[in-house]
């Protein structure tokens, strides 16, 4: 065994060491759960519902940017340090890390259905956003007929930050559903810039038992 071999058994065998310490101090740590379940549903396996604690040295530190935010529900980078935030009634807010001179935006923004757990949920920029200033968002959308449904959109942030331009719905959940909660809508790109949403079961028990 050369060397090399030897080193990468080494650097392989403290790895896993390291992994089973961290293991088994979140498996000693108490539940942090201590009220009854809430549902009638039963976990697919024991603790699905009630992991071990975890108690972390990690350091950070807490800087308050903005304390006039409304209901802020998804946040993404844009460049240039700015952070784009979509609030829970529909309207974008552009911030800096300064916490200075934000932006709300309300123009070209498809209405929503802020009820319950619904409104402007995800935002995500586009992966060549720098070019082409596009964002794609998650909201909960209000249908003629009745009810609401997750709907997915894109647009372009305007050169002075105002407005969402060329807004598009590219994609609705349907049926929509009289219910406000369990939308889902986390939306995320991967590294081929292929855009992936998650929907939820509306918490209607005969979406959930499929």
């Amino acid at each position: 065994m050369n060397t090399k071999t030897k080193l990468l058994y080494l650097l392989a065998s403290v790895l896993v060491l390291s992994c089973n310490q961290d293991d088994s101090k979140a498996q000693s740590l108490p539940n942090p759960e201590t009220k009854n379940p809430n549902s009638d549903y039963k976990p697919a396996f024991a603790g699905q519902t009630r992991a071990p604690g975890m108690k972390s040295d990690f350091k950070y530190q807490v800087v308050i940017l903005d304390k006039s935010l409304k209901f802020p529900w998804g946040v993404d980078n844009l460049p240039g340090g700015k952070l784009l935030i979509s609030q829970k009634f529909g309207t974008f807010r552009i911030e800096t890390l300064s916490g200075k001179n934000p932006k709300e935006i309300s123009k070209g923004v498809p209405k929503v259905d802020p009820d319950g757990q619904g409104g402007l949920l995800d935002v995500a920029a586009d992966p060549k956003y720098a070019q082409n200033r596009q964002i794609f968002w998650a909201f909960s959308e209000p249908q003629e007929k009745g009810g609401s449904l997750l709907a997915i959109a894109k647009g372009n942030i305007s050169k002075d930050e105002s407005a969402i331009e060329n807004t598009k719905i590219i994609y609705r959940a349907t049926p929509a559903h009289t219910g406000k909660l369990q939308y889902g809508s986390r939306i995320v790109f991967d590294k081929q810039g292929n855009l992936f949403v998650s929907t939820g079961e509306r918490s209607d028990k005969s979406i959930r038992g499929l």
